[in-house]
């Protein structure tokens, strides 16, 4: 049994869900998938998957497991680049992470005029709201909003710091009570975003103090989706809060209103993060060559028109 290929075809199989898809991806059929999956379940000793007709799904020992394999074939895949002809120009898989709206609304375009530019590289753009691990899960760069740690990855500032920001449509404002400080947020419905807080929401502390004011609340409304949430609190349904560029067409067009704008915390900066390693090959180099100064100008704007609306 060849390891490595069969390492391959069981993230495969994760990534597309199904054994079906690894096929269709790998160009193979379904039962040299099976076997390769069966030969590797006999070589470690344990279910990987578990599996039906139309699905399959991890076992405890296959979620560590696929996490293994994706840190060996990253960095095989790395080795092969820089001893093989990839160093002299970009060609192969990029992939690349980004939080949802940030990912559609402002890296996809960049990606799609990258790709026109560069006709071997194609790219898989993962738009995820939760931390990527880079390295287990073979992403080769990725936005990431907030202050970093310490990291072993190479980071690059995008800039366009971006604003975490309160609002709710002006006609509920008119029919319910002034919001002029973070405690009246107590008398409002509120609409949390699970990434936001589903029980409190932490404002700077007043002058003179260092003690950030808390409001605790039990929320009307809890959604995991950005636009779920910005798009009740257009409606009326409530107040939410959400980061500056989540709501800058909203409150361009009338929709929502920014509240406490004098009470958000500091803003946050957005970097671009790629493994020690990575900017080296090509494909990637070319990437970041090309998209962090549209990136720059893009996020400029981007805080400049929520400024100016908050």
């Amino acid at each position: 049994m060849d390891r490595i290929d069969a390492m391959k075809v069981f993230v495969t199989a994760v990534e597309e869900g199904s054994l079906a898809g690894a096929a269709r991806r790998l160009k193979r059929s379904p039962t040299a998938i099976s076997r390769a999956l069966n030969l590797l379940e006999q070589h470690v000793g344990v279910e990987l998957l578990h599996r039906t007709t139309r699905s399959l799904r991890l076992s405890e020992a296959g979620q560590r497991y696929v996490e293994a394999c994706r840190r060996v074939l990253f960095e095989l895949e790395e080795a092969d680049l820089i001893a093989g002809s990839e160093r002299s120009f970009p060609r192969g898989t990029l992939t690349i992470s980004a939080p949802p709206i940030l990912g559609e609304e402002v890296l996809r375009p960049i990606l799609d005029r990258f790709l026109k530019d560069h006709p071997s590289v194609s790219v898989r753009l993962l738009m995820l709201d939760r931390f990527v691990n880079l390295v287990d899960e073979g992403v080769d760069a990725v936005l990431r909003i907030g202050h970093l740690n310490d990291s072993t990855h190479i980071s690059t500032r995008i800039g366009g710091d971006v604003r975490r920001v309160v609002v709710a449509a002006p006609h509920y404002l008119e029919i319910n009570p002034e919001i002029e400080a973070p405690s009246d947020l107590s008398k409002h419905q509120l609409i949390a975003f699970s990434n936001f807080g589903l029980e409190s929401w932490s404002f700077p502390p007043q002058a003179g103090t260092s003690i950030p004011r808390t409001v605790h609340f039990t929320p009307r409304y809890v959604v995991n989706s950005v636009r779920a949430a910005a798009a009740s609190a257009a409606e009326g349904m409530g107040v939410t809060r959400l980061y500056s560029y989540h709501v800058a067409k909203y409150v361009r067009d009338g929709r929502l209103k920014i509240v406490l704008p004098q009470d958000e915390p500091p803003a946050l900066p957005v970097h671009m993060l790629t493994p020690q390693g990575r900017a080296s090959v090509p494909k990637v180099r070319a990437f970041i060559d090309f998209a962090v100064p549209r990136l720059r100008s893009e996020l400029a704007a981007i805080a400049a028109e929520a400024g100016s609306l908050g």
